[in-house]
């Protein structure tokens, strides 16, 4: 993998809008980096809520073009405290973490609210609640939006793809793909934590992502170690 592209991006961001649609949006603060980590907005029942954020200038003006005031930010996945506090206290409001995921509220310089299987409308998936790898996973269904946000399992950048995947199971889910927690989900579009989400034919993609995930393996991991040799 080139030296010249960093896992996390640090220092000034350079905002990149990635996803745009009628009640949300998303963006990558450092389009440079590996990773692509991908920060999303929804508007629901007049609510913005703000998931795994990472933050940089003008993710304000992003956030006040959507309908409704900032309620919260979410925390999705106990390894994305991201900027999650920064802006929360920014817009005066608490960050948001699964009643069940530990280690993450004591860590967050902010208010923290707790929430089930239902955050404002969304309806809340358990993922993976695992000690190993230790992997404390949400995903938020907007499903009268036709929005399904997934934070670290399935997304799309170039390393969870192979080339002929739209969206790509996590390197370490490979063999165990999960399956039961989105399998015969059927959204409009799906995003991710990680690269710019899918806003066509979204469930066949996650289907086909779930679906082939073993099959695909080998083939992923051969592209990541001619990366890292190249």
């Amino acid at each position: 993998m080139s030296s010249l592209m960093p896992m996390k991006g640090s220092g000034d961001a350079d905002l990149t809008v990635i996803d745009e649609f009628d009640g949300g949006v998303g963006w990558i603060a450092y389009p440079d980096e590996t990773m692509e980590r991908a920060s999303h907005a929804l508007s629901v029942d007049g609510d913005v809520w703000v998931l795994d954020p990472v933050d940089a200038d003008g993710v304000d003006d992003l956030l006040a073009d959507l309908e409704g005031d900032v309620a919260g930010t979410v925390v999705c996945l106990d390894r994305h405290k991201r900027d999650a506090a920064a802006i929360a206290t920014r817009h005066d409001v608490p960050v948001y973490v699964p009643d069940w995921m530990t280690g993450v509220a004591t860590k967050l310089d902010a208010p923290v609210e707790r929430f089930g299987r239902e955050l404002g409308g969304l309806q809340a998936i358990t993922i993976r609640d695992s000690s190993i790898p230790p992997w404390q996973e949400v995903g938020l269904y907007d499903e009268g939006g036709g929005t399904l946000y997934v934070p670290e399992s399935v997304g799309a950048s170039s390393y969870m793809r192979t080339g002929t995947e739209t969206l790509g199971v996590h390197p370490m889910l490979r063999l165990f793909p999960p399956r039961r927690a989105l399998s015969g989900l059927d959204p409009e579009r799906v995003l991710c934590g990680h690269g710019a989400g899918v806003m066509e034919d979204a469930g066949r993609e996650l289907a086909a992502a779930l679906d082939s995930s073993r099959g695909n393996a080998p083939g992923l991991y051969a592209k990541a170690i001619g990366q890292f040799l190249g």
